[in-house]
C-alpha cells in the first residue's frame, strides 16, 4: 500500500503506555528527534509489575524532557475510561496516536482474563471511537507475535492465518488488529499494527524471561526453562524496535476510494522481529555470561546448579520468527542488534540498577 508522509514536528503526539518499556523509549526518542510539538504520554501506572519502575521510566522520559525543544505532558489514567480518552483528544488534538497501552503477558491472562479485556479490548475501542471523532493522520498501535498461535510455517507471515491463538492474551491482540480494520474501512482512519517479537532490553518488563531469571539468579534461586530447553525465540531488542515505530509513525497508509465510491481501508500490518530465532539455551547462556561480566554475578556461579529444564508452559509456542520483509521494503529498516549486544546492555543496566549478587 503506498505510503502519505507524516511530519511529526509541531505535531500533538499521544503514546498510550508510556512510561511503560516500549512507550517509555519511544517518548525519550520522540523528545530527541523533535524540534517543537507535544507529546503527551499517558498511562495508569498500574502494579502489574512493581510500579516503582515505571516511576522511573516517567524519570527518564522528564530529565529528556528538560532539554528538549517540544514539550512533554504525562496524564495519569485508565484507557477504558471513555470519557478521560475524549477529553483527552477535544483538548490536545493529537495528529498521531501511538496506542502502546495494553495488559500484557501470556501466562497472567490465564488467570486474570478481566484485565485483557478492559484494557485491551475496550481500552482500545474508545482510542478508535476517539479517533473518528476527532480526525487523526495516523493510528500506530501495538500488536503481537502471540498472535500466530501454534503456527508451523516459518518465518512467520503477515500473510498467513491466524486463526488459532493459544492464549486470551493472542486472541485479545487479533480482535484489536480485526476492530483497527474495521473502523479503517469505515471511518477512513489510518492505522498500522505493528506485531513485535519477543522485547528486551535495558529497564524492561520484569515479567519477560531474560528479567525474571536475572532476579532468580541474583536471588541464588532455580530459574525453570521450559519445554526442556527446546524452545526459540525472535527476539528484538527495544532500540530496534522503537526505530521501527519511529518510521512507521511518519508514513502512513495512504487514503482510497474504491470503485464502490467507499473507502479502501488505509490499513497496514507489519511485524517487527529480528528475523534470526534464537535457541533458548544459547540465549540464557548469553545471559548468564554478560551478568558475570557486569558484575551482577560472581565469576564463579554455578549455572548448572541453578537451573531446572521442565516442560512447555500452557499458553506458550516452541517458536517465534518474524518475516520482517515488507517492513524493511515500505520503510527501509530491519532489525540488527544480536543478543550479546542486547543483553550486554541490559546486564550493564541491572547492575547501576539492582546492584551486585548478594547471597
Amino acid at each position: 500500500m503506498n505510503k502519505r508522509k507524516v511530519e511529526l514536528n509541531g505535531k500533538t503526539i499521544l503514546v498510550t503506555g508510556s512510561p511503560g518499556f516500549i512507550g517509555a523509549n519511544l517518548v525519550i526518542r520522540l523528545l530527541k528527534e523533535l524540534d517543537n510539538g507535544t507529546v503527551i504520554s499517558f498511562d495508569s501506572m498500574n502494579n502489574y509489575y512493581d510500579p516503582k519502575l515505571k516511576e522511573y521510566r516517567l524519570g527518564l522520559i522528564e530529565k529528556e524532557a528538560k532539554d528538549s525543544r517540544a514539550k512533554h505532558i504525562f496524564i495519569k489514567g485508565n484507557l477504558s475510561d471513555k470519557k478521560l480518552i475524549n477529553e483527552i483528544f477535544e483538548k490536545y488534538k493529537p495528529a498521531v496516536v501511538v496506542n502502546l497501552a495494553a495488559q500484557a503477558g501470556v501466562r497472567y491472562s490465564i488467570d486474570h482474563p478481566d484485565a485483557y479485556i478492559e484494557s485491551n479490548i475496550i481500552g482500545f475501542y474508545n482510542i478508535l471511537e476517539a479517533c473518528r471523532y476527532h480526525e487523526v493522520e495516523h493510528l500506530v498501535y501495538a500488536s503481537s507475535s502471540s498472535v500466530y498461535g501454534g503456527n508451523k510455517k516459518v518465518p512467520f507471515s503477515v500473510e498467513d492465518k491466524v486463526d488459532n491463538p493459544v492464549s486470551l492474551y493472542a486472541a485479545t491482540k487479533k480482535s484489536c488488529e480485526l476492530i483497527a480494520h474495521s473502523y479503517s474501512k469505515i471511518y477512513n482512519i489510518p492505522s498500522t499494527g505493528l506485531r513485535f517479537f519477543t522485547v528486551y532490553g535495558p529497564a524492561g518488563r520484569p515479567d519477560m524471561f531474560y528479567y525474571s531469571a536475572t532476579n532468580t539468579l541474583a536471588k541464588n534461586g532455580i530459574i525453570k526453562i521450559f519445554n526442556y530447553g527446546n524452545m526459540k525465540r525472535d527476539f528484538t531488542y527495544i532500540d530496534d524496535i522503537v526505530e521501527g515505530i519511529y518510521r512507521v509513525m511518519q508514513g502512513a497508509p495512504e487514503k482510497q476510494i474504491g470503485e464502490d465510491g467507499l473507502p479502501i481501508p488505509p490499513y497496514a500490518i507489519y511485524n517487527i522481529g529480528g528475523g534470526e530465532p534464537e535457541n533458548l539455551l544459547d540465549y540464557v547462556a548469553t545471559l548468564q555470561e554478560e551478568l558475570v561480566n557486569a558484575g551482577v554475578l560472581p565469576k564463579d556461579y554455578d549455572f548448572e546448579g541453578h537451573r531446572e529444564l521442565v516442560g512447555m508452559q500452557a499458553g506458550d509456542v516452541p517458536i517465534t520468527y518474524a518475516e520482517s520483509e515488507a517492513l524493511e521494503k515500505d520503510y527501509g529498516f530491519r532489525p540488527t542488534i544480536g543478543i550479546k549486544e542486547g543483553l550486554r546492555k541490559f546486564a550493564t543496566w541491572y547492575k547501576g540498577y539492582y546492584g551486585s549478587f548478594e547471597e
